[in-house]
């Protein structure tokens, strides 16, 4: 997976990853540590990458409707800390089939792995 790290995620996840076989960016790797969500948006879809965040500024499926991004990977523990976030992080990417959640809207938590794609259109 092509995947951009949001800043508030530990930034130990994107070796983790790249250790699976991803290919992640983040923020800090590209000087975008600090900007606003329009601009990660803006550089996550330019670049073809998933997003990875905790951010609940995207957590809106009808505005971010499956199909009409590159995907996005909401990660939402009841108690996030720096571990706890790296861990859970890894078993997804781990033992997911995470290569078909392009374009997907992904909600990760402790107990779950919600994948909503995009509607399967008649031809």
């Amino acid at each position: 997976m092509k995947a951009k790290l949001g800043e508030n995620l530990p930034l130990q996840i994107a070796p983790c990853l790249r250790n699976l076989g991803h290919d992640v960016q983040t923020t800090k790797d590209e000087g975008l540590s600090g900007c606003n969500d329009f601009d990660l948006w803006t550089a996550a879809q330019s670049e073809g990458r998933t997003l990875i965040t905790q951010d609940m500024d995207f957590s809106d499926s009808r505005r971010f409707a499956p199909g009409t991004h590159h995907g996005i990977v909401l990660i939402r523990l009841r108690s996030p800390s720096r571990l706890g976030l790296l861990e859970r992080a890894e078993e997804v990417f781990r033992n997911e089939k995470v290569s078909a959640w392009h374009g997907c809207f992904v909600v990760v938590t402790e107990r779950k792995v919600r994948v909503r794609r995009a509607p399967i259109r008649p031809h």
